[in-house]
Formats: structure tokens, sequence, C-alpha cells
């Protein structure tokens, strides 16, 4: 893989949830963009740990962060836009390259924070938070070299 740089990385959208119809699209109007990981912890110490506490790592916990430009007209904004204002998941895949070679987080996320920006001289931009959601299709590490983000199947048959 070797070192990348962010703008090498893609962030993809499918409105929705992941098994849903429809195409993935990447979000490609977006500047800065975090990928948080974490985990909880359990504390472990135990007296033979020579007066030094213990602990291991618990459930996973995962957000993503970034900006875009605040364009209505632009189908990922709308996505997005459509999953905080009407409490829908919406699937995304935070990759350090494109679906066929990247690494990364893919799961069903409810956007949690979709704030306004509106700087003098700077585009009106929106700083969106989304973080994974419930979800029939659980969060996914998706390693490079794993087949791509699938398109969905044709339609098969048809009435007569």
């Amino acid at each position: 893989m070797g070192v990348r740089t962010g703008l090498e990385a893609k962030l993809y959208y499918k409105a929705g949830g992941v098994a849903a119809e429809g195409a993935w699209a990447e979000l490609t109007d977006i500047k800065d963009n975090t990928l948080n990981l974490e985990k909880g912890e359990a504390d472990v110490t135990t007296r033979g740990n020579s007066g030094w506490k213990a602990t291991i790592g618990t459930l996973k916990s995962g957000s993503v962060e970034f900006e875009m430009v605040w364009d209505p007209d632009d189908e990922g904004f709308a996505a997005l836009s459509d999953a905080y204002f009407e409490g829908t998941a919406i699937c995304l895949a935070i990759l350090d390259g494109a679906k066929e070679t990247g690494t990364g987080l893919v799961a069903d996320f409810a956007i949690t924070k979709f704030s306004r920006k509106e700087p003098l001289e700077e585009a009106v931009s929106v700083s969106i938070t989304a973080k994974p959601t419930y979800s029939a299709t659980a969060p996914v590490w998706m390693e490079a070299g794993q087949p791509p983000l699938e398109e969905p199947e044709p339609p098969v048959g048809g009435g007569t």
C-alpha cells in the first residue's frame, strides 16, 4: 500500500443504508475528513500487577467528521441532509483509497451533527458528524484486497 495522502482517501455513500437498492457514489466536495476509532476500557487490575493498573479494550466505537460545501443541488449533500432531517440511515464507506483498493470502515450511519458555517470570506459549508447506527447490517472494517463494495444485482425476469 505505501504512504497515502488525504487527497487519495475516498468517502462513499449509499442512501438508505448498506442493504438499500442503488449504487455507491463518491462524496467529492468534502474537505478535511477524520475517521475516529476508539475502544471502551475494562479494568482488569489484579494483585499480581505489582501495583499497576491493567486495562483491556472492550467495544469499538467509530465516527466520521468532515466538512463539505453547502450545496443543496449536490446529490451527496442532499442525501446527507435527508438522512439528518428525516432520521434515516445512510451507508458510508470511509476508505484510504478507491473502493477497489481502500481500507476503512463501512457501516450504516446516523447523521448526528449538521452544522452550517457562514464565514465572511469563504463559501458556506456544513460540518457533519456521523456515527454507526442500529442496523441489520453490522459495521465492518474493509481491508485492501477484499472484494470492492458491491453494486446491486440488476433485476431478473419481468412480467409478460
